[in-house]
């Protein structure tokens, strides 16, 4: 998962990092709501997600993970392969808040237009397991802890040589929509900020990727709904 500047790398994943997908419309008449709980497969309001099953999901066929210098911007790193793995740990009775353990998240076929740099030899999640959790309302959220906080690595080429550029999030926490139409979970921009690397690191990189479809790899590959 580009045009000149300084470089950023980062999440995920961030990536990535979790999964699940998205509560029905708002519009919907609440009185016809499906009953059952947050998580369910193979449709919305079917059968329970169970605890400890393994939620997975890569990229959209034919989109990258990007982490740009600007919400608006094509400078910086993009990477053709990204995934995630997630463990269930509560699944209630909705409408209510499930919460998981993202424990995997990977970045590959990652190419940079960083002026000065001419390669990306990896980025890389720190201190997984991260915290995660999914509304009824599709909201997910990866959170870290003040000894283990939301981080990554990215490790780029250079003309000088190697690059290293460490990236946190200033709420140690990262913000995606589960979407129940398309079976993705959406991150848009979530920023992160440089903790420790070169000048040619971004002081702050804008962290986008769509993961679809959102799998119960447990339950051979079902798709994953939110209620």
């Amino acid at each position: 998962m580009l045009r000149y500047g300084k470089i950023g790398g980062g999440l995920v994943a961030l990536a990535l990092l979790t999964g699940l997908v998205a509560a029905p419309p708002a519009s919907a008449d609440p009185s016809a709501a499906l009953a059952g709980n947050v998580l369910t497969y193979p449709t919305a309001g079917g059968t329970a997600v169970a605890v400890n099953d393994v939620i997975q999901a890569s990229l959209k066929t034919g989109t990258n993970a990007t982490f740009y210098n600007s919400t608006s911007g094509t400078t910086g790193i993009k990477c053709a392969a990204s995934a995630f793995s997630a463990k269930v740990l509560t699944n209630p009775t909705a409408p209510g808040t499930a919460t998981e353990s993202l424990t995997a998240q990977s970045f590959g076929t990652c190419t940079t237009n960083v002026f000065g740099t001419t390669g990306v030899q990896s980025i890389t999640l720190n201190n997984l397991p991260y915290a995660t959790s999914v509304t009824s309302a599709g909201v997910v959220k990866i959170t870290g802890t003040a000894a283990a906080p939301i981080q990554s690595t990215v490790v780029l080429n250079s003309l000088l040589g190697t690059v290293n550029c460490v990236y946190r999030t200033s709420t140690n926490s990262l913000t995606g929509a589960a979407v129940n139409a398309t079976n993705s979970i959406v991150f848009t921009n979530q920023p992160l900020t440089k903790f420790s690397g070169s000048a040619l690191c971004f002081g702050t990189a804008y962290f986008s990727a769509t993961y679809s479809p959102v799998r119960d790899s447990t339950k051979g590959n079902a798709a994953v709904y939110v209620n």
